[in-house]
């Protein structure tokens, strides 16, 4: 894919992980591009050690007096999921109103991989990259110019 292509004026980049998104617009040009905060989304997402209250159930094998335990449920992960849905959610509602007509997703592989399988078709259609990275904690300056590399 071509960096002129990528960089143009209009364009959006959306920078996320588990807990947080950034959505940015390309207010410059290819040669200068300068990204502006359009929306950003942040979701309260402790450990699951820190969620979790008791211990996982049990259920029984049978007859038999021996009980097996259920698997421990992952509340962070489950609320990684959630905040994937909620993003995608938010790209479907501002493509649908014509906010932008392309889209980079930066994510870690984990988060990029939940929020593609979350995508409406008329989000995915617009998707012109995808970076498997993780940039939530970076000035918006520093992702313009990571981008730009």
């Amino acid at each position: 894919m071509n960096d002129l292509i990528m960089l143009k004026h209009g364009l959006w980049v959306v920078v996320a992980d588990g807990e947080k998104a950034l959505f940015l617009e390309n207010h410059g040009d290819v040669q200068h591009p300068d990204f502006r905060v359009v929306q950003e989304m942040e979701q309260e997402n402790p450990p699951t050690r820190q969620q979790g209250a008791e211990r996982p159930g049990r259920y029984s094998d049978g007859p038999t007096a021996h009980k097996s335990a259920f698997g421990e449920t992952d509340w962070h992960r489950l609320g990684k999921e959630r905040f994937a849905d909620e993003v995608a959610e938010r790209l479907y509602k501002n493509a649908h109103r014509g906010a932008f007509d392309e889209l980079v997703l930066v994510a870690p592989p984990q988060v990029l991989g939940e929020m593609r399988k979350k995508l409406h078709k008329e989000v995915a259609d617009r998707i012109r990259a995808e970076i498997a990275k993780t940039l939530t904690n970076r000035p918006v300056w520093d992702i313009g110019e990571i981008l730009r590399a």
